[in-house]
């Protein structure tokens, strides 16, 4: 009786041991939720609104130009001069100005077919018309590739040049910038430029260079994407509601109002005198394209966007090559924003409203505030409150103002509506990486200038499901595992919890849903999410 008194005792110790740490937290928690938590979370919660309610006005702001753009803006053509080039019996064909293609690559064994055959179909007079291939691959045999494919192009008759580089210093940047440099693009008016995925229809040219031959005033004429593998996997359809947003409403409306609006850095035509008047190609940023957009239009150039022409190009289709993408395509404009801002405040050449246009609209909410809100509001300090019932967040808040930018983000692509649900989810699991991105180029942190170059499949994307013997990859901890998704999603589960338990806010379902989407795509296999990559 007494041994089995004994091997009951110890137990009881540490349950005693667990009972008395749990009730020391608890008065701990008491003791700083009060004096520290509260008023800081009050604080979070008013920056956060105040926030939500930028981003909102813009959103409207935007919503409404688009509309009055959509039933009374005048066209393209009735806003710029536009006519049809055509040819002059005394001088022939000189006549068309000179028109340099710009292609950069590196390493694209899987799309550099594509790219060159399109450049090369561009229907232009073949005297007037230099297609450049930057080849900045590293591999010898991918290299080989393309100048091979350069050959058999040239002795069709195509004037195309073949340049490599000894480094790769300034990246995309640095290549378009020595690309500039070679004595046969000094007879050259207008250069073309297009990413390694991009396939421009024939009639290009046509439609682009008349406006810049016959409106001086512009600098720019920038095309719509359109996406081959939208339909790949839930994934990409998430990036299409994104990015049609961008082209549907934000260009469109910049172009409209402004004439200014970032350089897609693919897919658009620039007048060499303007690029050369900004300053040329810069690398300080990830963001070259949108860097020269900025110094041309402070200038005084003027850019126009044909939302009309599309260039067919490719979506990332693997989740680890858009986390890539998604870090750079934040990190650099927040970064130029902070190199940048100085230099528009001084600037004397645009008025004051275009100052306040790109320093508040284009860079701050929508660079800036559109990332932070997101993930802080909505996957930090809205949880929160479910632990800390002194804090409340009004209803507005928590669901009008966010519903309402939801749904005008979601009208630039009415095929996928019904996915609403699921872009809000993977959008803000998105928003962890863009808000890390955006502070560490707002504070020119670590991987500021990290360029990985977003991976493309091009044919691939159509053999990929007739191929069974894919070999998978090998399981890596750092490559599959994604502990801050893991971390993230955690805190979500817990705060979802908790609100079932004790909560009085009723968050508990978007909570669990919203932690529900963060494991999957932390732990690596995302099902439906993405494609295995």
């Amino acid at each position: 009786m007494d041994r089995f008194s004994s091997t009951t005792l110890f137990p009881d110790t540490l349950a005693g041991t667990r009972d008395d740490l749990t009730e020391q937290l608890t008065i701990i928690w008491e003791q700083i939720k009060a004096p520290l938590i509260v008023p800081l979370l009050r604080i979070a919660v008013f920056l956060c609104l105040l926030m939500s309610i930028l981003l909102f006005i813009e959103r409207v702001y935007m919503g409404i130009v688009i509309t009055l753009v959509k039933i009374f803006g005048r066209k393209p053509d009735k806003r710029y001069k536009w006519e049809s080039l055509k040819d002059d019996v005394e001088i022939g064909n000189s006549c068309y100005p000179m028109v340099l293609v710009q292609i950069p690559m590196y390493n694209e064994k899987e799309v550099y077919q594509l790219s060159i055959g399109a450049a090369c179909g561009l229907s232009w007079p073949s005297d007037r018309i230099i297609i450049q291939v930057l080849d900045d691959s590293t591999d010898p045999i991918i290299k080989k590739l393309v100048s091979m494919e350069c050959q058999r192009w040239a002795s069709k008759g195509i004037d195309i040049k073949y340049e490599i580089r000894d480094s790769r210093n300034g990246y995309k940047a640095g290549a378009l910038k020595e690309g500039l440099k070679h004595p046969y693009v000094k007879q050259c008016d207008y250069v073309a430029i297009f990413d390694a995925d991009f396939q421009p229809e024939p009639d290009f040219l046509w439609r682009t260079i008349p406006f810049l031959v016959h409106n001086p005033q512009l600098g720019l004429v920038q095309a719509r994407w359109k996406f081959v593998n939208a339909d790949e996997c839930l994934m990409t359809r998430m990036q299409e509601m994104s990015l049609d947003y961008h082209f549907t409403v934000e260009q469109e409306v910049g172009s409209s109002t402004y004439a200014f609006f970032g350089f897609n850095g693919t897919a658009g035509v620039w007048r060499i005198a303007a690029l050369e008047e900004a300053g040329g190609w810069k690398d300080r940023t990830t963001v070259e394209d949108m860097d020269l957009a900025v110094r041309a239009s402070l200038k005084g150039w003027k850019f126009l966007y044909l939302s009309a022409l599309k260039v067919k190009n490719e979506l990332p289709s693997t989740f680890k090559a858009y986390r890539y993408q998604q870090h750079r395509w934040s990190c650099g404009p927040a970064n130029l924003f902070r190199k940048m801002f100085m230099e528009i405040i001084r600037n004397k050449k645009v008025s004051l409203w275009k100052k306040i246009h790109v320093i508040y609209s284009f860079f701050f909410v929508r660079k800036v505030v559109a990332h932070i809100v997101t993930f802080v509001f909505y996957c930090v300090v809205l949880p929160a409150t479910v632990l800390v019932p002194e804090v409340e967040v009004p209803k507005w808040g928590a669901v009008y103002i966010p519903s309402i930018i939801t749904i005008l983000n979601a009208v630039g692509t009415p095929r996928s509506f019904h996915l609403i649900i699921f872009w809000i989810l993977f959008e803000n699991v998105m928003s962890l990486h863009r808000t890390k991105a955006t502070f560490i180029g707002l504070l020119e942190a670590g991987r500021v200038n990290e360029w990985i170059v977003t991976e493309k499949l091009g044919d691939v994307l159509k053999m990929k499901s007739a191929s069974k013997a894919v070999k998978k990859p090998r399981f890596r901890f750092g490559d599959r595992l994604l502990l801050l998704e893991l971390a993230t999603g955690a805190y979500l589960f817990f705060c979802g919890c908790y609100d079932v338990a004790f909560g009085k806010n009723h968050y508990f379902l978007y909570l669990f849903i919203q932690a529900f989407a963060f494991f999957i795509i932390g732990f690596g296999h995302i099902g439906t999410f993405v494609p295995n990559s």
